[in-house]
């Protein structure tokens, strides 16, 4: 009996352990916050398992390398689809490192545009965040845009396989089914955080399972008399220059395109880092396992794509989608329409996390007047705990770049290179500011638990991802078919020297009287170069604030949380 009392009384302690445990974890979180200079605003409901699943699902894998298989293929040739996927990845390797570096420091909502005004003195600190609030912002919104396009193709594909080709696809069509698609994301995130956590746990199995499964199954019914040699796969015979007029060589390099639309929009696990358990940790980790899973077996689909792909003059066929051409070919119609509805629920799932995390952003720069809106969008419902108006802000708006369709199909393609270039200059622009103003007394960088150092490994890192960056952009600006007419023109670089002429000008005109870049949103944190100084703290913070506390969402009647100031709520 008393060996049943003690394994009973056991039992009993540990959930109260368990629950003592996730509410230390939650007030470790807070309190890192707090030192950078912001009050919660989001519950904290997302595991380590659902933030690695988030951080894989925003890149795809198999449904962002189906959207955008096209380009390598039939510009470059399928040596530009095998060689310039590991050549990205590797890139997109140090990118990802040293974004994971600097989330883990700094793990807001606000992501890496917060994080640009604590790597620079606070004279700097209101250019800095514009810039690096609107490109963040643009790419995002055209990141969310081209995936909920990309998918819109891929349904559309579906239908046209089924009716073996007997099916018009109208511009019309493509556009009425991604704008119903982008608002049923819109609706889907309405959901409070605990939900969404759930949902968001079982992307990585169906993201992963899926991507698995095509590449055994096509191995397995490709017979080996009917797989090209290594030469067409890696060799001179893979290069094969649709392009109209570009040299081999160019035309090769559009084939980073792909890599680098997929593997791009890290710091979306850093903008639900307020939604995350032990954010410092759990952020940086799935960036950095995200990263590596997504370039090693993206690789290996590719090469199985491209070894199982059949004739290059049949691509990409009535559908328009080489990928889903080539699953037919090898696997036949109906197991390749099986297997593309898994395809397809991954692109959905890319939508869903892209869509949190952009309004993460518009939410957190409203919050510190970047946008006209009088702090509109930085408010946060008391229902859901989710920032509904600029989940609204961002779906709406992400219906914008979709309709260049109408315009023209090639001309829409260019939002797949504008995410690219929007978000890896907004990315690159905090790590050059952390290795140039490293030595500056108004700079405090405070390494969190994911470092690479200040030696040899974290500056070759930092430097090779801001030259690779800047010639990708380079890359990407270029129209990639000769000879260039309007109908033909890669609109991506004039939308994004656009954005950052016009954003530039409402700045010097008006910007700058009402934004003073990102802030906190505890009273008296009034320069970005006293976070994390407890001295400085504690003499321009009154008493009574400091004593001010309120209840976690998550906690008991003897737990609180020591805070300075409520979010808004609406």
């Amino acid at each position: 009996m008393p060996a049943m009392s003690v394994a009973s009384h056991d039992h009993e302690k540990q959930p109260k352990d368990e629950y003592a445990h996730s509410i230390a974890s939650t007030d470790d979180d807070d309190k890192i916050l707090q030192e950078i200079g912001y009050v919660p605003s989001f519950r904290r409901e997302f595991s380590n398992l659902a933030t690695i699943s988030f951080a894989f699902s925003i890149m795809g894998l198999c449904s962002s390398i189906a959207t955008t298989f096209n380009t390598p293929l039939l510009l470059g040739g399928p040596a530009s689809v095998t060689w310039c996927w590991i050549l990205g990845a590797c890139m997109c390797f140090t990118l990802g490192s040293s974004i994971a570096e600097i989330v883990s420091a700094f793990p807001t909502c606000g992501g890496l545009y917060t994080a640009s005004a604590q790597l620079c003195p606070p004279r700097h600190r209101a250019r800095v965040g514009w810039v690096v609030g609107w490109l963040n912002i643009l790419g995002q919104i055209a990141g969310l845009s081209s995936t909920e396009f990309g998918l819109a193709n891929m349904i559309w594909a579906a239908v046209v396989v089924a009716k073996d080709g007997a099916y018009e696809v109208t511009q019309g069509k493509v556009v009425g089914l991604f704008a119903g698609l982008l608002i049923f994301h819109g609706i889907l995130n309405c959901l409070a955080t605990r939900y969404l956590a759930r949902l968001t746990t079982a992307f990585v199995f169906v993201n992963l399972g899926a991507t698995a499964i095509i590449i055994i199954v096509l191995l397995a019914m490709t017979p080996r008399s009917d797989m090209h040699a290594a030469s067409y796969v890696f060799g001179s015979a893979g290069i094969v220059n649709q392009t109209g007029g570009w040299n081999d060589g160019i035309a090769f390099l559009f084939g980073l395109l792909s890599v680098q639309w997929t593997m791009t929009d890290y710091d979306a696990t850093a903008h639900i880092s307020e939604e995350v358990k032990r954010a410092a940790y759990a952020a940086p980790s799935a960036i950095f396992i995200a990263v590596i899973g997504t370039g090693l077996i993206g690789w290996l689909l590719n090469i199985v794509m491209v070894l199982c792909s059949g004739p290059l003059e049949n691509l990409p066929g009535p559908s328009g989608s080489a990928f889903l051409e080539i699953m037919a070919l090898r696997i036949g119609k109906p197991g390749a329409l099986f297997l593309w509805t898994f395809v397809c629920l991954t692109a959905f799932f890319v939508s869903q996390t892209a869509l949190q995390a952009c309004s993460r952003t518009v939410y957190a720069f409203s919050r510190d007047h970047g946008l006209p809106d009088r702090d509109y969008f930085g408010y946060v419902s008391k229902y859901t705990m989710t920032p509904l108006r600029a989940i609204w802000f961002t779906t709406l708006w992400a219906i914008v770049p979709g309709l260049l369709d109408l315009a023209s199909p090639i001309a829409a393609n260019a939002i797949f290179a504008l995410t690219a270039m929007a978000l890896d200059l907004s990315y690159i622009i905090p790590i050059f500011l952390r290795r140039l103003y490293r030595n500056n007394p108004e700079v405090k960088f405070k390494p969190g638990p994911f470092y690479m150092g200040d030696g040899l490994l974290g500056w070759t890192a930092n430097v090779i991802c801001i030259v690779w960056t800047l010639f990708v952009c380079v890359i990407f600006s270029l129209p990639t078919v000769m000879p260039v007419t309007p109908d033909n023109m890669n609109y991506a670089s004039v939308i994004t020297v656009g954005v950052i002429v016009l954003s530039g000008l409402w700045y010097m005109l008006g910007g700058h009287r009402h934004y003073k870049g990102p802030s906190s949103n505890i009273p008296h944190y009034e320069d970005a170069a006293m976070y994390g100084d407890p001295q400085r703290q504690t003499e321009s913070t009154p008493p009574e604030a400091v004593s001010t506390s309120r209840r976690s969402p998550r906690s008991s009647p003897e737990h609180t949380i020591s805070t300075y100031a409520t979010p808004p709520v609406e």
